[in-house]
């Protein structure tokens, strides 16, 4: 075949295909279709793959025999370069791709030709974490997207008109921290702020039964900076007391016609927030809380619930059969320091459990109580079975940012087994100190954001981990009429050795299968297939293929950028593909870029 001919062909098959989707052939995606979405080969329909989130494609075209023969078969550029994690959605051959600053792009899968395009228009520019959006949901003829200046839009998914608009909360509201606050303080001189507490969101929105699912994030950010220490860049966050700083988290659903809100749960109780006052983790690892301290500062501080943080990261996985929603919950507000929020800070650092329907809190894991580290619930639960005694328990995951996977009961959220370590754990739950405590891991995790893939095949979860030690460090003032905060504490990345862990852990034992020790640390995600693989991505920009019983690297492909986005496949007119973003993480300092790219198998002619 000549290269003429084969570009006359890709421009034969985009007039086809564009045609295809405007004259209406597309199916809806209704409820039918997302409740069967774990039998759909051709389609990824949500952003875990169906509402598992397992993130498990039934495809077996590409397998351990003949991945080494993938190639890109076409390539997007975004043109809006910064984090990009989008997770692409696959609906009838046409993708959705969310970009950073919040565009929408709908996409020919087969060719990567553009079909239409959403550009956002920011109201503020005021957004506390970055540009980075999660993807879209897509249902009942629209597409849905979550902005990080605290938005919810709905989009015609044939055309991307704005159907409607709706303003989540005000995403200026509250005190954001400033440099101010920190003046003099000699580890910060010469800092750039990158961020500070702000309402935002990017996740992924959730839609089940006429409802779309978004969370705020950013409630309990800090003030993070970059700081240059010798002739390195390190990454650090401030939380700084006084009751002042910080949000209220919360998860809220709106009907998915007209965009009006039907429940809305919040990540601080009014009453109660202070819980049981835990001195150790619910399986006993000591948190060296001084809680008659604690008690004491309630006396004062009891409404800083108020400001209390809480981000939700996530809401992706879902079972319809109990009807109950899966959330991870982030840290308390301000972050680290605990001196003007005591007692659990519930229901923070938690995985929780709510009715999808009302939104009332059916059960609740805390992590860790009061927690001074910033160990965040941020990477989305998932769905499985497991063997335990001999019966088959449905049973919920979650990969921690302390380094553990965490599994329990789908009904009842009883903790049934923690795995085996996955990243190196030193001076676990130890206090920040003014000297400076060496801790691991340290807020970026453990695991981070990513999303894990588990395989049927082997009844493993396949983790992204992180080795990325911190120093933990607290100091106290003098307070005066000037500066209201009596203390702050804060992390300082350590000059050492960096690096990632991919992880394959049995779910009915904990076990570790097989570890590979990666190069960087590892954010973004990962991708199980019935061909016996799992894919995911690196912060130097390879995307990689492994056998998912043995941990053998079958296959790599230089992006370019880093893959730092969780990827996906689906089938087209009989060919499989995987799709994944390369456009890097500015957190990590990992390469950035703007690049869709898609494989597959060559084609035969």
């Amino acid at each position: 075949m000549t290269k003429k001919f084969n570009c006359l062909l890709i421009i034969l098959m985009g007039l086809i295909s564009s045609s295809w989707f405007e004259s209406g052939k597309a199916e809806e995606v209704t409820d039918a279709r997302l409740l069967e979405a774990y039998q759909d080969k051709k389609n990824w329909l949500l952003y875990g793959h169906d509402y598992s989130n397992q993130r498990y494609s039934p495809l077996d075209q590409i397998n351990v025999e003949n991945v080494k023969n993938l190639t890109p078969r076409w390539i997007f550029q975004t043109g809006k370069i910064g984090s990009f994690q989008t997770n692409p959605l696959v609906v009838d051959g046409v993708m959705y791709i969310t970009t950073p600053f919040n565009h929408v792009v709908a996409l020919d899968a087969r060719t990567g030709k553009q079909i239409w395009r959403y550009e956002h228009k920011l109201r503020t520019e005021k957004f506390c974490c970055g540009p980075a959006n999660r993807g879209v949901a897509v249902g009942y003829g629209k597409v849905y997207m979550a902005t990080i200046d605290a938005r919810l839009i709905a989009l015609d998914q044939r055309t991307g008109q704005v159907v409607w608009d709706r303003e989540i909360t005000d995403p200026e509201a509250g005190k954001r921290e400033t440099v101010e606050a920190v003046l003099g303080v000699k580890e910060f001189q010469g800092g750039t702020v990158t961020g500070a507490t702000g309402y935002s969101s990017n996740m992924a929105p959730m839609i089940y039964k006429g409802k779309v699912m978004v969370g705020t994030m950013g409630v309990g950010y800090g003030l993070h900076m970059n700081i240059k220490e010798g002739d390195q860049q390190l990454h650090t966050a401030i939380g700084i007391s006084g009751g002042e700083y910080g949000l209220r988290g919360f998860l809220a659903a709106y009907d998915a016609q007209s965009g009006k809100e039907i429940w809305r749960w919040y990540t601080i109780p009014e009453k109660g927030w202070e819980g049981e006052w835990r001195t150790t983790t619910p399986e006993g690892e000591d948190l060296h809380r001084d809680i008659e301290a604690e008690k004491v500062a309630f006396k004062k501080y009891s409404h800083t619930w108020k400001v209390g943080g809480g981000s939700v990261w996530s809401a992706s996985a879902l079972d319809p059969e109990l009807g109950f929603l899966y959330v991870g919950t982030g840290n308390p507000s301000p972050q680290m320091d605990d001196s003007t929020r005591p007692g659990d800070n519930l229901y923070t650092v938690s995985l929780v459990a709510l009715d999808v329907e009302t939104g009332q809190l059916k059960w609740y894991y805390q992590q860790v109580p009061h927690d001074r580290w910033g160990y965040d619930v941020a990477s989305p639960a998932i769905l499985f079975d497991i063997i335990q005694d001999g019966k088959k328990i449905q049973a919920v995951g979650q990969a921690s940012k302390t380094g553990w996977f965490y599994i329990h009961d789908r009904q009842t959220g009883k903790l049934l087994l923690k795995s085996e370590p996955f990243v190196p754990q030193e001076n676990l739950f130890t206090p920040p100190s003014p000297e400076g405590t060496r801790i691991a891991p340290s807020a970026t995790g453990g695991s981070s954001w990513s999303p894990v893939a588990y395989s049927p095949q082997t009844e493993a979860v396949y983790i992204s981990g992180i080795h990325l030690p911190a120093r933990y460090i607290s100091r106290t003032l003098t307070p005066d009429e000037n500066k209201p905060w009596e203390s702050y504490t804060f992390f300082i990345q350590i000059k050492e050795e960096q690096w990632g862990t991919f992880t394959a852990i049995h779910t009915s034992t904990g076990k570790v299968l097989w570890q590979k020790k990666m190069a960087q640390p590892m954010v973004g995600g990962a991708l199980a297939m019935a061909g016996g693989l799992v894919f995911t991505g690196e912060g130097n920009g390879y995307f990689d293929a492994f056998d998912a019983k043995t941990g053998e690297i079958l296959w790599r492909f230089p992006c370019g950028a880093g893959v730092n986005a969780p990827p996906i496949s689906y089938e087209v007119d009989g060919t499989q593909y995987i799709a994944v973003a390369a456009g890097g993480n500015s957190i990590f300092g990992y390469p950035l870029g703007d690049d869709i790219l898609v494989f597959a198998l060559p084609q035969k002619n």
